[in-house]
């Protein structure tokens, strides 16, 4: 007879995932963004352990958060309080290993120490700062002003004041800010799901126990963290009978990374839809907006340069679709002599601009019947699919929303493919890879995928003997 299908349950795959981030750590310990100082080559042997054991890990986690996933779609899916519990699990060891994917942190920490110094942060690049924080700072980034607001480099000055510059307690302290972040993200999608009628474990398995949350929130202390979580918060509130508090909460997210600032959006729709006039609706968040504005400004002193510095140029290479667009017509401009190869890559980021405005009008004006939430996830999917610079982490801004809010489990599964290919594209130590770091991640990933296997055949043994 056949044998049956192993059983998935809810231990089992919090006990890979467990060994996933685990792996993650400690391979991150010689392979991950290390300071400077303790930076080691790539080909010596410790670094190549380390990059097996870090892929090792990433795929055991996108192993165990499938599996995590089937239990959910399944007739007794685990309670909203059990899928916490397995986040907090899963996260737990990456709470003191070594940052991971990308050096950004170290740019956090020295624009902070930048702001203690009454720098102007918008203006100058961390090279201003000199010292060991700005040689942390990644060499395309050290003469770049920050693109953040000033709730930020609020926060990143006040931890700069609070660890005076230690690299390593300003590390930890941004890894719990961006915990905090990711705490405020999983408290927010439960009530969001409702909102919108869709299943409140799902989202929380979809927007909070991705693997991109743990890879590049929490492993990475990137600050999407908190501006995804403010922006979450603000709309639970703007859902309620606090639709200021929501504009406030959303324009605080704003006020760190700018493209939170759609949310307002949100915010408006939803006072309509709960019998608010239109006009009332857009004065009331408009007003609130502004205000906050203006005195978060005052009080944090950093001015609006901020503003300007939303132009901040992207890394040459990167793999934005309008980027490569551009530098493949440059190409093609420069091979038949023209002159104006270099207007290639502006034009397409200018194309791209365009195009994202008109499909954000399309989807607010045009689909009305959207949910808000599902509105704003789709409108911040264009905002990084059309946009001049992307991350694997900005996959994040949208998938947050739309886990809340997708109106079918097929939208769920499509973004669920999209993640475990997006979790494999950036090395722990955030530098390009090259062929002998690819062979090496290659070979993690393929371990992996052996070693699960083996277990799986090895705990099926018992069933094939008892249906013999």
């Amino acid at each position: 007879m056949l044998a049956k299908a192993l059983p998935i349950n809810l231990p089992r795959c919090q006990a890979i995932g467990l060994i996933g981030t685990a792996c993650l750590a400690l391979g991150g310990e010689t392979a991950g963004a290390l300071p400077v100082r303790e930076l080691i080559a790539p080909s010596t042997g410790r670094a190549a352990l380390g990059l097996v054991g870090v892929y090792f890990g990433v795929v055991l986690l996108i192993a165990a958060w499938a599996m995590l996933g089937k239990l959910v779609r399944s007739q007794e899916p685990p309670t909203v309080r059990s899928l916490m519990l397995v986040l907090v699990v899963w996260a737990a060891p990456l709470l003191l290993a070594p940052p991971l994917f990308s050096r950004d942190v170290y740019s956090y920490l020295a624009q902070g120490a930048m702001v203690e110094a009454n720098m102007d942060v918008y203006t100058h690049g961390p090279a201003l700062l000199g010292g060991p924080l700005a040689a942390e700072v990644a060499p395309v980034w050290q003469q770049t002003g920050a693109p953040y607001g000033p709730v930020f480099l609020a926060v990143a000055s006040g931890l700069s004041g609070l660890t005076r510059g230690e690299i390593p307690a300003g590390l930890f302290g941004m890894r719990l800010v961006a915990l905090l972040g990711v705490a405020l993200m999983a408290a927010a999608l439960p009530r969001l799901a409702r909102h919108s009628g869709a299943d409140p474990a799902a989202a929380l398995w979809l927007g909070a126990l991705n693997p991109l949350v743990l890879l590049h929130l929490v492993a990475g202390a990137h600050n999407d963290a908190i501006m995804l979580g403010l922006l979450g918060v603000g709309l639970v509130a703007a859902l309620g009978r606090w639709p200021v508090l929501g504009a406030v909460l959303v324009t605080l997210a704003a006020l760190v990374k700018a493209p939170a600032l759609l949310g307002l959006a949100a915010v408006v729709a939803l006072q309509i839809r709960a019998g608010r006039s239109p006009v009332r609706a857009v004065l009331t968040t408009a007003g609130a907006a502004a205000a906050t504005t203006v005195a978060v400004t005052a009080l944090t002193g950093t001015g609006y340069g901020w503003i300007g510095a939303l132009k901040t140029p992207v890394s040459p290479q990167n793999w934005a679709l309008t980027s490569l667009l551009g530098r493949a017509t440059a190409a093609v401009l420069t091979e038949i002599g023209s002159d104006l190869a270099p207007l290639a890559v502006p034009a397409w980021h200018l194309l791209g601009i365009a195009l994202t405005v008109l499909a954000i009008a399309y989807i607010w004006l045009r689909r009305p019947r959207l949910s808000p939430v599902y509105a704003l996830g789709l409108s911040l999917a264009v905002v990084v699919v059309l946009g001049p610079a992307i991350r694997p982490w900005y996959a994040l801004w949208a998938l947050f929303l739309i886990a809340a809010a997708a109106p079918s489990s097929s939208v769920r599964r499509r973004l669920a493919a999209v993640t475990g290919v997006v979790a494999l594209l950036a090395l722990p130590s955030g530098a390009p890879a090259g062929t002998e770091e690819l062979i090496l991640a290659v070979s993690g990933g393929a371990l992996a995928v052996v070693v699960l296997w083996q277990a799986h055949q090895a705990a099926q043994a018992p069933l094939r003997e008892s249906t013999v």
